[in-house]
Formats: C-alpha cells, structure tokens, sequence
C-alpha cells in the first residue's frame, strides 16, 4: 500500500477505535487490492484432498470433524440409554445380565459426560471463534488437530472395550474401594482410568488452543467489551478447565498406581481415605456441569439477539453473571457428598454455595427474557427458537430441583434414588443438548451449502421435547417412590412398572426425534472443506462476525471492528472485509498467517505465521493414544515404542513452528507495518505456557491436597518422621533445584554469544533438575520407606514421583531447545522454545522447593 493509497483507505491511518461508532455510521467504500492476492490467499490455505484431508490442520476442517464425532459419540450413548429403558421396562427382566447392565449405565455415563459433553462443546468453539474474532484460525492449529486425533481414537478404542467385555462397570464415577484391585481385579477399571485421564489431557489441550485465541487473535479493536459473549463463556470455560481437570487426572492416576503398584492412597486400613477420590473426582464433576452448561449459554445468548434483531440486553451483567458461575461453581463439589458424614460446616457451606449459584444463572436467564421482549423481529417457528424455548423450560425445572437437592435434609432422603437421575437430566440434557441442538440449525449456514430443513426442525424440537419430559419427568416419583438407582431390575409388587413402563415409552419419542434431526442432517448439511464460496451465508441476518463472507483461509482481510454487533453497526462492512480494504488481506509472508492483537485492547501487535497440513499432529495422537491404551493391558514395550513416537512427532511439529530467516516486517494494511515475529511475554507461546503452568500448578495442588487430606483423616502416627531422610539431603535438593533456575537464566544470557554456549547451558540445567528428583526419591527408599507401606508412604512418592515427571519434561525440552541452538535456528527474534523452557523449568524448581517444604519441613514443624 503506498502512502498515498494509505491516506485514503477506509482504515488508512486510524488505530483500532476506542469508542464505538455511532449505529449506523458507514465507512467509506473500500479500495481494491491487486488483483493476485486472492487467488494466492487461496492457494495457500488450500484444504488437502481425498485420505489427504486426515493431515489438514485448518479450525474449518477440524472442527466439522470434532462436532461429527462428538455427535457419534452422543448417538452411541443414546443407544446404550435405550438398552437399559428395555431392560427397566418390565419387572424381573432377564433380558440382560447385572454384569452387562453394570458396564452399560457406567459407559453410558462416562460417555455423555467425557466423550461427548466437553468435546461437543470444545469442538463448536474450534469451528466457530476464529470467524467470531476476526481470526484466520487459532494460534496453534496443530495442537487443535492433536486434540481432535487424540480424543477420537481414544474415545473409539475406550468406547469398543463393550464388545470385547471389557467395558467399566464401577459407574461413571468409579468409586472406591468398589474399583480397588480387590474388589474389580480385571482391567475394566484400568481401561477407564487410563482411557479418561489421556482424553481429559486433550480436552486441556484444546482448552489451551482456545483460551490464547481469545485473548491473542481478536480483530482489530475487538477490546475485551465488544467480544461476543460465546467468546466470553468460552474463555471462562478455559479457566475452569485448566483448574478443575487435573484435579480428575491426580485421582485417575492415584488409583492406577493403587491398583497397579499397591500404593494404598484410598484403603483405610493402611492410612488412605476412600472419600479422597470423591473429593478430587467432584472438584472437578461439579464444576463440570457448569463446564457444559455455560458454552451452552453462550450459544443462547448469540442465537437470541440474531432471531430478534436487537443487542443482548444486559451485555456487562451477563458477562459478569458468567465469571460468577465459574468461580462459585469451585465451591460446590461437597454437594455431592451430603451423605458421607462429613462435618456439618462443610455441609452448610455447601448448601449455600449451591443455591448461591442459581443468582447468576437467574441474571443470564432474565437478560434473555427481557432481549426476547425488546425484539424488533421474533422467530418463534424457526428451529433454533423452538429449541431455545424448550431450553428455558426444561433447564428451570432441573434448576428447581437442583435447589430441592442443595437442602440437605431432602437430600438425605433423596439421595440415590432415581430423583437424582431425573435432575441430573433436566440439567445436563436441557442445560447442553437443547441449546447444542439450536447451534446446529443456527449455524449449519456458516460452514455448509444450504442450511437444515425448517420442517423437520420443527418435527425434531417436538419429539425431543415431548419424549424428553415423558421420559425424565415420572422419574421424580420413581425416585420418590424409593426406586434406587443403577439397578437392574425391580420386583413388581415394588410399585414402579408403570412410571417406568413411561419413562421407556418417552425415550422411545427421543429417540425418534434424534433420528429425525440426523435425517435432516444427512439430507441437508454439506460441509465446505475446500472453501466457503457456496455456503449459505447469513440466513439469519444476525450482526457478528463470523456471519461475514469466508473461505478457507476465513475472512479475506481482519475487520477492524468498532462495536459488538459490527454487521449491524458498520453497514458495508462485509463489503469491504471481502474485498480485502481490512487489515492483512494477502499473505505477505508467503505463508499462512493472522494478527496477533494486545490482550485487552486488541491493538495489532505482530503477525503470526501459521503452520499448514502435515501428518506430526495425527501421529503424534496415535501415538500418545497407543502409549495410555497399551499401558492397560500391561503391554509394556509396545506402549514405551508409542510413547516414543509421540514424543518424536511433537519434536517434528514444534522444530517446524519457528522458521528462519525471519521474515521482513510487512505492510498489513492502514499503512501499518508489523513485526512476523514476538519473544517474551508478547509471544502467543509465553502465553501458551504460562496457561500450561496453571494446569502444572492445579495437578501439584491436588497431590498436596490429598497429602493434607490424608493427614487429617489417618490414625495418630501416620507422619512417620522417624523415617525422613537427613535434612542436609532436602538442602542439596534446593541447592540442584536453584541450580536448574541458574543455568537456564544464564543460557537467555548467552543467546547472542554463543549457540554451545547455550547448549550446554540449557542441558547442565535440565541435569540439574534430574539429579535433584533423583536424591530425592533415592533418600526415601533409603531412609526404609517403601511406597505400599501406607498412605503416609504412598503420598510422599506421589509428590517426589511427579517432581520426577517435571524433570524429565524439562530435560526434553532443554534437549529441544539446545537442538535448535546448535543447528543455528535459536535466534533473539525467534527464541520461543528458549523462552518456554525458562518458564517451565522456573516453574518446576519452584514446585520442587513446595513440595521438599512439605515433605520434609511439615512434618518435622508438627513434631
């Protein structure tokens, strides 16, 4: 763009807006581009054909893939809840075993909740936010095809166990010591803790992916006010995820190591607690409910204004109402505890957060009541509002009975009875499917060629919402009539035949209305891979961005963007993104690329190059998924040789993502001229890394709270001081960690100086760190403890053994880093895996000096 040219571009000049335009205000017509930008944007973000298509990284293929997955997966489930109707539909019925009925409500359950909820969800946010925010794709496109391979492949095989009779069948909970080796000696239970501890590693993956897309490729001027509120749910669902799922990943792994090695975190006798796993199992379980419930929302809060054609009313008290439901809903995890003779305070605090949460949720619903009553123009009959409407009904019922459960005197009485898996319907499936079902009429338009049928919308919202409540809502009187649940027959004189002779003929309805939307579905939904020239546009003449003109590349150009309605606010402004007068409308560097904006303003601060298809992604999934499935069935040597892969196909993916030479500033439009690289706290990987190391910090959290926990509940005695090792051992193990820090400092120091300088530098540091797990571990086992002595034992290997885990991460990535160093590709502009080993080896010194301080000093500070 010449200056001249500049001076009169519709954006020449002008930083992103501090203040939003007036409705209305049209910006000038837009200029054209050369004539060859296009054409090249289209050929380099050209989606790969045929068996091709597996090694594409692009959000518009991988999240068509992750939401058709994910739908599978809740059409499985769905098969399995129809299996156990039959069974439950007469008394005395022997059309099915115990066993068999044990494994079919278990995977049931674990596959509603991990195979389907928290994917689906994850999976709309990867196919929609880059278009939402203006974006071409996320930040690390290879990690959302990480994600998406390794929940698929995992969740086929984990799924596939039923026909082999392998299938869990502890219940989607798997509580102890009902899974202990004693009681579950075959490896049912350790397909489930293995199989789920890696998927809930790809869904912080993708949290990850997600939540430095938000706050780091928004469109110029998209401040943290004018994101739309899907993008706003979705970076509280990031957080949420990041701090409760370690806390499931440290209970899988605590009652694998029981299993596997004897370590008796949860068997009384010994100095474990079996309500240790509730605790950590429901710190996460109750947040997640408001994990699925709060994307659902935000889908509901995006579809609304669109189907009346007015602003959400209430934008900063819905989004505040949002934060709100997030950080209370940590406090709600003893809820589901009310029976296990916890101490009364706890109780109480329980019950008060459990009914504090229904403020918020009531904000968000009467912002959607009064967006309803302002409309300029109201759908009523259109699919997306039908599902709409049947949410607000059956969601407040379940909220209703929520409230019921949240009292605890009721709750003792109610307390696993079949009232329970009436509420937890009208919660889970009201609160996340029937607005999931909205989003798929909503927004077929976006990334198909025609949108679905509105007929057989209709058809479908009925039979869902009439076999839904036919189904569920006699539940409550089963449940009050004293049927328990997870049972697998009932005697007739019980009294429950008829209420379950309805309950079976409703989830016949479901099913029917299911089946008719995946008709619909398959008649009407043509994804667009290889481009968005011919999809069906903006139907619904809503006013976000991800309704603008796209392709595969996305957007032609970034909007710059001046209210949270821009398609409403900036009339023209479709016009002109697709005719490239926006912000970076070619590919300047030859590759793939998108704006990286500052985290609360959204001002351009330098253009990230992106990687294009390639297999590493894939196979690094197969391969973490071979390493965690084969580990199951004791296949040691096969699962170290998947294991291997893995990590040699993440070295491919991360020694491609910083290419050198680094490329010339570029002109991206504005007359504004950008960096192609960021290091430092700038750079979209330090952010990356420091998400990691909330989750790093959630993981050692949960260990030191099960130490503590265990501590509170074990007989006099269990801190057997007498077998700590010598003091002088802990101060050598500071010394090695403070070590590590050093060396790693000092290799920033020699980066212009001298690559085996940094090398060696880096590499000493990671030694560092090894040697200090080492002595630590070594000094226990001298010291006689053993790790199947106790609880008391087996908790200070946990957190020794994890140290060791920190350790041997950062020894690869300092071999990663001095790699790159010694081949001449570690430079001051491109020093990402420089700077990411700092931050994490910082990180893994400071979490070994909290856990020696623990191990060591707190005992002797009780003695």
């Amino acid at each position: 763009m010449t200056p001249s040219d500049a001076a009169t571009s519709p954006i020449a000049g002008t930083p992103p807006a501090d203040v939003d335009t007036a409705r209305g205000a049209a910006l000038p017509n837009p200029l054209p581009r050369p004539a060859g930008e296009e054409p090249e944007l289209a050929r380099i973000w050209r989606t790969p054909r045929g068996w091709r298509l597996l090694s594409d990284v692009n959000n518009s293929t991988i999240g068509v893939l992750y939401i058709g997955t994910a739908l599978l997966f809740f059409v499985l489930a769905g098969v399995l809840a129809m299996l156990m109707r039959a069974q439950l539909s007469v008394p005395d019925n022997d059309l099915m075993s115990h066993g068999l009925y044990n494994q079919l409500f278990t995977m049931h359950g674990t596959v509603m909740m991990f195979l389907f909820a928290v994917p689906a969800v994850e999976a709309v946010a990867v196919l929609l936010l880059p278009n939402m925010l203006g974006a071409r794709d996320l930040p690390f496109p290879r990690l959302s095809a990480y994600a998406y391979w390794a929940y698929a492949v995992g969740g086929l095989v984990f799924f596939g166990s039923l026909f082999f009779g392998l299938a869990p069948d502890g219940g989607w909970f798997m509580y102890p010591p009902l899974t202990n080796a004693t009681y579950s000696p075959a490896l049912n239970a350790d397909l489930w803790l293995l199989g789920i501890g890696f998927i809930e590693i790809s869904a912080i993956a993708g949290a990850i992916e997600l939540a430095v897309g938000i706050l780091r490729t928004r469109a110029p001027g998209m401040r943290l006010d004018r994101m739309p509120i899907f993008a706003w749910v979705m970076l509280v669902f990031c957080g949420m995820v990041v701090i409760a799922f370690p806390a499931v990943i440290v209970a899988t792994l605590l009652l694998e190591l029981e299993r596997a090695f004897g370590m008796p975190f949860f068997v009384a006798e010994q100095g474990g607690d079996p309500l240790l796993w509730q605790h950590l199992f429901w710190f996460f379980g109750h947040p997640e409910v408001y994990i699925i419930f709060l994307p659902a929302a935000g889908m509901v809060s995006m579809i609304i204004p669109a189907m009346c054609g007015v602003p959400l009313v209430g934008y900063r008290l819905v989004v505040m109402a949002v934060v709100g439901t997030g950080f209370v809903s940590f406090g709600l995890w003893v809820h589901h505890m009310f029976a296990t003779g916890i101490p009364a305070l706890s109780l109480s605090f329980a019950s008060a957060a459990s009914m504090a949460v229904a403020v918020p949720t009531g904000v968000q619903v009467f912002a959607w009541i009064a967006t309803i009553a302002s409309a300029n123009r109201l759908r009523p009959l259109q699919p997306p509002m039908l599902f709409i409407l049947g949410f607000f009904v059956v969601f407040v019922l379940g909220g209703l009975t929520g409230v019921m459960l949240a009292v605890i005197p009721f709750d003792l009485q109610a307390h696993d009875s079949y009232f329970v898996v009436a509420h937890l319907h009208y919660v889970l499936f009201g609160g996340m499917v029937f607005p999931l079902f909205a989003a798929f009429y909503y927004w077929a338009p976006f990334s198909s060629r025609r949108p679905l049928s509105p007929r057989l919308g209709r058809w479908a919202f009925w039979l869902i919402f009439a076999g839904f409540n036919i189904t569920f809502l006699p539940m409550h009187l089963t449940g009050l009539a004293g049927m328990p649940r997870r049972v697998y027959t009932y005697a007739e004189n019980q009294g429950w035949t008829l209420l379950n002779q309805v309950s079976t003929a409703g989830a016949v309805l479901l099913a029917l209305g299911v089946l008719v939307f995946l008709v619909d579905l398959a008649r009407n939904f043509r994804p667009v891979f290889g481009g968005g020239a011919s999809e069906a546009g903006n139907v619904w003449n809503a006013g976000t961005l991800e309704w603008l003109p796209n392709d595969s590349y996305g957007v032609r150009s970034q909007p710059e963007v001046r209210s949270r309605e821009p398609l409403w606010d900036q009339p023209g402004l479709a016009g002109q993104v697709e005719a490239g007068a926006h912000y970076l409308p070619g590919a300047p560097t030859g590759r793939r690329s998108t704006l990286v904006t500052s985290a609360v303003d959204a001002r351009p601060e330098y253009v990230l190059e992106l990687p294009g298809p390639g297999w590493s992604p894939l196979f690094a999934a197969l391969g973490t998924a071979g390493f965690f499935l084969l580990l199951t069935f004791k296949l040691t040597w096969p699962a170290a040789a998947c294991g291997v892969l893995a990590l040699v196909m993440m070295w491919i993916w991360m020694w491609q993502s910083e290419p050198l030479p680094v490329h010339a500033p570029v002109d991206v439009g504005a007359g504004l001229c950008l960096p192609v690289s960021c290091s430092g706290s700038r750079s979209h990987a330090w952010w990356a890394m420091v998400i990691l190391l909330v989750v790093c910090a959630s993981i050692f959290g949960a260990l030191v709270f099960s130490y503590l926990f265990l501590w509170t509940t074990a007989p006099p005695g269990w801190l057997e001081t007498a077998r700590l090792p010598g003091a002088g051992r802990a101060w050598t193990v500071a010394a090695l960690l403070l070590a590590c820090v050093v060396g790693c400092e000092a290799a920033g120091r020699r980066l212009r100086a001298s690559a085996a300088g940094v090398a060696w530098r880096v590499g000493a540091a990671a030694l560092a760190l090894l040697a200090g797990a080492g002595v630590e571990l070594e000094g226990h086992w001298r010291a006689g403890l053993r790790p199947d002595d106790s609880g008391y034992a087996a908790s200070v290997y946990a957190v020794a053994g994890l140290q060791a885990i920190f350790a041997a991460i950062t020894a690869y990535l300092a071999a990663f880093a001095g790699a790159r160093a010694l081949a001449g590709r570690l430079a001051p502009d491109r020093r990402a895996s420089l700077d990411t080993l700092r931050l994490f080896a910082g990180y893994s010194a400071a979490q070994g000096l909290a856990g020696l301080a623990l191990v060591h000093g707190f005992p002797r500070w009780l003695a």
